[in-house]
């Protein structure tokens, strides 16, 4: 195989960035926010009395003013902790929710702000056309409800399904049958619950089909590992057990993100030739040879398989670890997942070598995108499309790792959005909230089943065990195990 150009990286030190290829520059050119935007923000926040809850992946020019600005109802994380934290906000006072992120994740917050109490309090989008998702969309199609039809016919089942889905697909689902929502955090430890409360249950995961693969790819990896180390991530299972529950474990198998679909078996090629010595972060969206090269940088304790989260947690221990040696060093770390999250990684790791100025430690972030897939416009208003010059798309050295979803998220929009609500309030914002779901199924409101799964979601987070009301309606005996 002939040798392939260099990814585009940006390697981060305590006081610079240097950029090397068209994408990194174009995402250095805004990682440090222009401080005019941010003092526009803190007055507009400062007047409306609003909150911003935005997605690791939103534009870095987006995410460098939010990180800006002082503003204590401002964060920027995954899915999940938006909509906690938006109940945290409207509980601090905040007087309307800025969702910053597609429109499953407004959903999302204006139904647990209205479980928790906050229903009188505004959740805004920041653009009045639709925010769409190719996964949420997958489990909207008629294969996915035919998938929920099948699980709902096998006796013993339940349906963990991905938080990145709409309100109206887990309404859908809760109607049909036991229902909770998950993460990328918490879909291990979640689907060997169900397994260890529903003995010889059936669990169908959905929709994301290449995280669904992992899944099972993972479980046979645990099995195989043996008993002790099974333990160690349950300790009600052994490896046989693990290999049992295998065989009741479904995955659709239609559905996947348009962003990690592009970590395809030549990125991985040419991670394997040229980076031998990176970090190695992949999501658990990514397709398989991604997944399991993550995996085995894992257990050689040089990577990490898991979500957005756990990819900042990772890079952050392994720059404290280096710190901590004192020793001259530049962390080379690939990106396997949407480019967005280098905003936050950056800020992180600056803060990290800051601490200790004195130290030669740099850190280089790899994005798996070639340079070629990449058009420069030379206009102020879109300066980079995806795709290369000739306009042929992404280019098989590499994907575009950028989701134009998110990207429907810009600065100017939020601006437009909170100066609008100071001026006036919702009046003339009708259509940037989220979607309002006044129908039915089976006679109970969609809201209030969407809302469901989330809530089952909610109590495993804290007891670790699953509703005792989901487990009955599963067809297990409450206390049965």
């Amino acid at each position: 195989m002939s040798r392939k150009s260099a990814f585009p990286s940006l390697l981060v030190t305590a006081d610079n960035l240097v950029a090397q290829g068209a994408f990194a520059e174009s995402q250095a050119a805004v990682l440090d926010p222009d401080p005019e935007s941010v003092r526009q923000l803190h007055q507009l926040l400062e007047q409306s009395g609003a909150g911003i809850v935005a997605h690791y992946y939103m534009a870095p020019e987006l995410q460098g003013v939010l990180l800006g600005s002082d503003w204590p109802h401002v964060h920027i994380s995954d899915s999940l902790l938006m909509a906690d934290k938006a109940v945290e906000m409207a509980r601090n006072g905040a007087k309307a929710l800025v969702v910053l992120g597609v429109d499953f994740m407004s959903e999302n917050v204006r139904a647990l702000l209205d479980a928790a109490g906050f229903a009188d309090v505004p959740v805004l989008r920041a653009a009045e056309s639709s925010i769409g998702c190719s996964l949420a969309e997958a489990a909207e199609t008629p294969a996915y409800l035919s998938y929920l039809d099948q699980a709902a016919r096998t006796p013993r089942s339940v349906h963990v399904v991905y938080i990145n889905t709409s309100l109206s697909t887990k309404a859908e689902a809760q109607a049909r049958l036991a229902t909770l929502t998950c993460t990328s955090s918490n879909v291990v430890s979640m689907v060997l619950q169900c397994f260890a409360q529903l003995p010889e249950g059936h669990v169908w995961f959905g929709p994301d089909t290449y995280m669904g693969q992992n899944l099972a790819h993972l479980l046979v990896s645990l099995a195989d590992l043996g008993d002790s180390a099974v333990r160690a991530v349950h300790p009600e299972f052994d490896a046989a057990a693990v290999r049992s529950a295998l065989e009741r474990f479904h995955y659709f198998e239609a559905g996947n993100c348009i962003v990690h679909h592009l970590f395809g078996d030549d990125v991985v090629s040419h991670v394997n030739q040229d980076y031998g010595d990176a970090l190695i972060t992949a999501h658990l969206e990514v397709p398989g040879a991604m997944f399991k090269l993550g995996l085995e940088a894992q257990r050689q304790g040089r990577g990490v398989v898991g979500s957005t989260s756990d990819i900042l947690k990772f890079v952050d221990t392994c720059v404290m670890g280096a710190i901590r040696s004192k020793a001259p060093r530049r962390l080379k770390v690939i990106l396997g997942t949407e480019v967005g999250l280098v905003t936050s990684l950056v800020h992180q790791i600056r803060a990290r070598l800051r601490s200790s100025p004195l130290l030669d430690l740099s850190v280089e972030i790899v994005f798996p995108v070639a340079s070629e897939a990449i058009a420069l416009t030379g206009t102020e208003e879109l300066p980079v499309l995806p795709g290369v010059s000739s306009g042929e798309g992404c280019s098989l050295e590499g994907g575009c790792a950028t989701c134009p979803y998110m990207k429907m998220n810009h600065l100017d929009a939020l601006l437009a959005v909170l100066s609008t609500f100071t001026k006036s309030g919702q009046r003339h914002l009708a259509g940037y909230a989220p979607k309002r779901y006044e129908d039915s199924l089976q006679g109970n409101s969609r809201v209030n089943l969407g809302t469901a799964p989330i809530l089952a979601m909610r109590h495993f987070s804290k007891t670790k065990r699953l509703p005792d009301e989901l487990v009955a309606r599963a067809g297990f005996r409450v206390g049965e195990n």
